[in-house]
C-alpha cells in the first residue's frame, strides 16, 4: 500500500484510488477532493486533528483570532501618543502612519478577492495572522533598537546625574514657564526617520493581514456553514472580535502605568507628562499569540467536510453547477465589475456604508479626545468609557440582533428597513450631542489670553501650562499671566506670584500682590459627562444591530462566483471614500477650531486648548451629515431588495413554487469593512 493510502486511511479519509482506475460499474467516480478536506500540514495531521475542522471551531478561532487582530489597534491607537514623544514624531506624522495599513488593505483587497476563491483561502487566512505577527514584532523592535532614550533614563535615580528631582525641576523648567526678559530659544527636534517608517512599514504590513482576514474570511466562512446558521456563526464572530478593543485598552493602559524601564526606579509618577510608559511590552504579549492563532488556522483544510458532503449532494441533486470557477484574466476581472456595477442592492449597499463609515469614523478615532475636551474628564476615564463601557453595550447588541434573525429569520427587506431606521437614530443622538454641552468647559475655551500685556514676556515658546486666577479666570501659562515668582503653599501647590496680566479685583493692588494657582480652574461636567455616556451607551447598543443584517445582505446580493472579489472591490471602495479620507478630514477639522498650540521650532506642535463650542456644533453635525447620507441610501437597498432570498428555507419555497431549485443565487460584499473597522473604535 501506497504512503498516501496509508496516510488517508490512518486519517479516517476514504482513498479516492488513482486517478487513473477504471471506473465502477462504467460510471465516473464522484468528485471528492480527500487532500481538500484534510486538516493540518506538513508533521501536524492525523486523526485527532481532523476531528477539530468543524463549522464551530473555525468560527472560535476565526473569532478568537479577530479579537486578538482588533486589540493590536487598539494597542496601538493607546500608546501613539508615548511613541510621539519618544521619538518626537510630529502629529501629522502620526496620521500618515496610521494610514499605511488602510493603503495596503486598498491594494490587497481586490488582489486577494479575486485571485485567492481558488486558493487554499484558510492558509491565507494564516498568513495574514502571520503579518499581524510581523506588524507587533517590528512595532516593538524600535525600543530594542534605540532603547529607553536619554530623556527617560535621566528621570530615573539610576541616572546619577542628580538626586534631588525638585532642584532639577527648578533650574530646568521652572524658569520656562514665567515672564522672561528675553527671548527663550526654543529647542531642535533631533529624531530620525527610522522610527517613523518602522512604525509605518508596520502598519502597512498589517493592512495586508487584515485585508485577507476580511476579504478572504467571511467568504470562507459563508462557504463553509449552512445557510440557516450563518447569522448565528457572524455573530458569535462578531462578539469575540468586539472583545478586542476593549481589551487592547486595558491592556495599553496597564503598560503604560510600568515605567519605560521597568527594572529602574523613576524619579517622576504617571500623571507627570514627561512620563513614559513601557508602551513595547504589550507589543511581546501580542506577537506570541497571533502568532499561535496563525499556527492554527493553518491547520483548517481548504474546505470543511459539512460543506463538502453538502456541496456533493447539491451537485448530486442538480441543484449546483459542479463546473469550475470562472479563469482569473483581465477580461473576467472586468466582467465582474461590470456585474457588480449592474447590481443595485450591492451598490446601494456599498455607498451607503461607505457614508456611514465616514461619518462614524470620526467617533471611532476622537471619541476620547472629544471627551476630554468637552467634559474634562481624564485621558484615563475618557478611554474607560470608550474603549470598556461603550463596547460592551455594542456586544450586547450584537449577540441580541444574531439572536433574533436567527429565531425569527426576517426577509431581506426588513433588514435593509431596520438599517435604515438605525441611521436614523444615530443621526438623532448626534444632535444630542450637540445640545448636550457644559458651559463650564465653553467658558474655560474663552480663557484669559492677554496677549498684549504679556507681549514683553517672550511666552511664543512656552509649553500650555493652564493657572487659576482668584477671579477664577483660566491663563495659559504663568508667563502669559506675566508671572515673575513662584513658590509652594502650605499644601503644596505651586503659587505664581507678580502676575502683571491678572485682572485685580482691588484696583488698588499693585502687580506685585497678584498671584495665582497652578492647574486650570476647576471646571465641574459631571452632570454633562452622563448625560453624554448614556446617549453614547445607547446608540452602541442599538447600532450594533445592525452588523448582522448589513452583512448578511451584503453576502447574499452578489453571485457565488463574484463573492470574494465583491468583498474585495467594497474594501476598495471604502478606503477610498472612508478610512482614508476620514481620519485626515476630521483631524482638520479639530486643527480648524484649535485655540492654543504648542508651538516648537519646525512646527506648530499639538493643540492644547479647543473652541469647544463651534467644535461640537461642526464635528457632531458634519459625521451626522454623513450619516444621514447613508441611511437614505438604505432606503435604496430596501426598495430593491423585495426579491432578495436570505435563508435557504425561503429558497426553497421559491423553488417548489417555480417547479426548479437553483439554491445557490447567493451572494456577498464590503459591508465586512464596517464591520473590522467599527470593532477597533477607542
Amino acid at each position: 500500500m501506497s504512503l498516501d493510502k496509508k496516510q488517508e486511511q490512518a486519517e479516517g479519509l476514504p482513498f479516492l484510488g488513482d486517478a487513473s482506475a477504471k471506473p465502477n460499474n462504467g460510471k465516473p467516480p464522484k468528485e471528492k477532493p480527500h487532500k481538500d478536506i484534510r486538516c493540518g500540514f506538513w508533521i501536524f495531521k492525523g486523526s485527532m486533528l481532523q476531528r477539530l475542522a468543524t463549522e464551530k471551531f473555525f468560527v472560535i478561532i476565526y473569532g478568537i483570532g479577530g479579537c486578538f487582530l482588533s486589540m493590536s489597534l487598539a494597542y496601538f491607537n493607546g500608546t501613539i501618543t508615548t511613541l510621539e514623544k519618544r521619538y518626537k514624531i510630529p502629529t501629522k506624522m502620526s496620521g500618515m502612519i496610521i494610514v499605511g495599513n488602510d493603503i495596503s488593505m486598498m491594494i490587497t483587497s481586490v488582489l486577494a478577492g479575486y485571485y485567492i476563491h481558488k486558493g487554499h483561502r484558510a492558509r491565507w487566512i494564516g498568513f495574514g495572522f502571520f503579518t499581524i505577527f510581523i506588524f507587533c514584532l517590528l512595532t516593538c523592535s524600535l525600543h530594542f533598537m534605540y532603547g529607553a532614550g536619554e530623556d527617560a533614563l535621566k528621570l530615573t535615580r539610576q541616572y546619577g546625574d542628580f538626586k534631588n528631582i525638585s532642584e532639577y525641576l527648578t533650574t530646568a523648567h521652572k524658569e520656562q514657564k514665567l515672564c522672561m526678559t528675553k527671548e527663550s530659544g526654543c529647542v531642535q527636534q533631533d529624531g530620525t526617520w527610522v522610527p517613523p517608517f518602522v512604525l509605518f512599514l508596520g502598519q502597512f504590513i498589517a493592512g495586508i493581514g487584515i485585508s485577507l482576514f476580511w476579504t478572504v474570511g467571511i467568504a470562507y466562512m459563508d462557504d463553509n456553514t449552512s445557510k440557516d446558521k450563518t447569522p448565528a456563526l457572524l455573530s458569535i464572530s462578531a462578539f469575540l472580535r468586539m472583545l478586542g478593543p476593549a481589551i487592547g485598552y486595558s491592556l495599553a493602559a496597564v503598560c503604560l502605568r510600568w515605567y519605560i524601564e521597568p527594572n529602574l526606579e523613576p524619579l517622576i509618577k504617571p500623571g507627570d507628562p514627561r512620563w513614559l510608559g513601557a508602551w513595547w511590552l504589550g507589543w511581546l504579549i501580542l506577537a506570541v499569540i497571533t502568532f499561535i492563532i496563525a499556527f492554527f488556522m493553518f491547520m483548517f483544510p481548504k474546505e470543511l467536510p459539512s460543506a463538502n458532503a453538502r456541496r456533493l449532494e447539491l451537485e448530486a441533486s442538480g441543484m449546483q453547477d459542479p463546473k469550475e470557477h470562472k479563469d482569473l484574466s483581465i477580461s473576467d476581472l472586468l466582467r465582474s465589475i461590470k456585474r457588480l456595477a449592474a447590481n443595485k442592492i450591492y451598490m446601494y449597499n456599498t455607498f451607503a456604508t461607505s457614508f456611514y463609515l465616514f461619518g462614524y469614523l470620526a467617533y471611532w478615532i476622537f471619541t476620547p479626545k472629544y471627551i476630554e475636551t468637552q467634559y474634562r474628564q481624564s485621558a484615563s476615564m475618557a478611554t474607560m468609557a470608550t474603549g470598556t463601557l461603550a463596547l460592551g453595550f455594542s456586544a450586547v447588541g450584537v449577540l441580541l440582533s444574531g439572536y433574533i434573525v436567527s429565531k425569527y429569520k426576517p426577509s431581506a427587506r426588513a433588514m435593509a428597513a431596520w438599517n435604515a431606521t438605525v441611521d436614523f437614530l444615530t443621526v438623532a443622538g448626534i444632535l444630542l450631542y450637540v445640545i448636550i454641552g457644559c458651559e463650564g468647559s465653553d467658558q474655560l475655551s474663552s480663557m484669559a489670553i492677554s496677549d498684549s500685556c504679556s507681549t514683553s514676556c517672550h511666552c511664543e515658546y512656552v509649553h500650555y501650562a493652564p493657572i487659576c486666577s482668584p477671579e477664577n479666570v483660566t491663563y495659559i501659562s504663568a508667563c502669559h499671566a506675566g508671572c515673575t515668582g513662584s513658590s509652594k503653599t502650605p499644601l503644596g501647590r505651586t503659587m505664581f506670584t507678580g502676575c502683571a496680566c491678572l485682572h485685580p479685583t482691588n484696583t488698588t493692588s499693585g502687580s506685585e500682590f497678584q498671584y495665582a494657582l497652578d492647574g486650570a480652574c476647576p471646571v465641574d461636567c459631571t452632570r454633562q459627562f452622563i448625560i453624554f455616556l448614556v446617549v453614547m451607551c445607547f446608540l452602541k447598543l442599538v447600532g450594533a444591530t445592525s452588523k448582522s443584517t448589513n452583512l448578511l445582505i451584503s453576502l447574499r446580493c452578489i453571485e457565488p462566483e463574484d463573492k470574494s472579489f465583491a468583498l474585495g472591490l467594497g474594501g476598495l471602495i471604502g478606503s477610498l471614500t472612508a478610512f482614508i479620507p476620514g481620519p485626515i478630514f476630521f483631524g482638520w477639522l479639530l486643527d480648524k477650531y484649535c485655540l492654543v498650540w504648542g508651538k516648537t521650532c519646525s512646527n506648530k506642535g499639538n493643540c492644547w486648548l479647543y473652541d469647544t463650542h463651534s467644535l461640537r456644533y461642526a464635528f457632531n453635525l458634519t459625521s451626522g451629515f454623513f450619516i444621514l447620507l447613508g441611511g437614505l441610501l438604505n432606503i435604496g437597498v430596501w426598495y430593491h431588495a423585495k426579491d432578495l432570498l436570505i435563508f435557504d428555507e425561503e429558497q426553497k419555497e421559491t423553488d417548489k413554487s417555480d417547479g426548479k431549485a437553483d439554491s445557490f443565487n447567493l451572494p456577498t460584499k464590503f459591508q465586512v469593512v464596517k464591520v473590522s473597522k467599527e470593532t477597533e473604535e477607542l
